[in-house]
């Protein structure tokens, strides 16, 4: 009897942190909003934001330094690209303390 209210308690208790985990990820997915306008020099936009744009290619930079070296080489190939938009899919720190890999998807009105 014991180990059949366990079972049914483990069953209830697992249904609920599937549904949990399954609504938090809703979460953290935006509702699709358009770009804002474009400007002489690309912009930096999220996922969600990406809609009705063309992605024309993405880009690397790897640096020494902090996180904004990076994001800052990345915009600096967006402007040679001739990008209106990017975004940030990565900017992460190396196995190399102070050296910095990032990674963007270029996008076009």
């Amino acid at each position: 009897m014991t180990i059949k209210r366990r079972e049914t308690i483990m069953r209830l208790l697992s249904a609920l942190l599937l549904a949990t985990t399954l609504s938090a990820c809703s979460v953290l997915q935006g509702t699709p909003q358009p770009a804002p306008p474009a400007t002489g020099t690309p912009q930096e936009i999220q996922r969600y934001q990406t809609q009705g744009l063309t992605k024309i290619g993405s880009v690397t930079a790897l640096e020494h330094g902090s996180p904004m070296d990076t994001e800052t080489a990345l915009k600096e190939k967006a402007v040679a690209a001739k990008a209106d938009y990017y975004v940030i899919v990565m900017n992460d720190e190396t196995v190399v303390p102070g050296q910095w890999y990032a990674q963007a998807i270029l996008y076009r009105k």
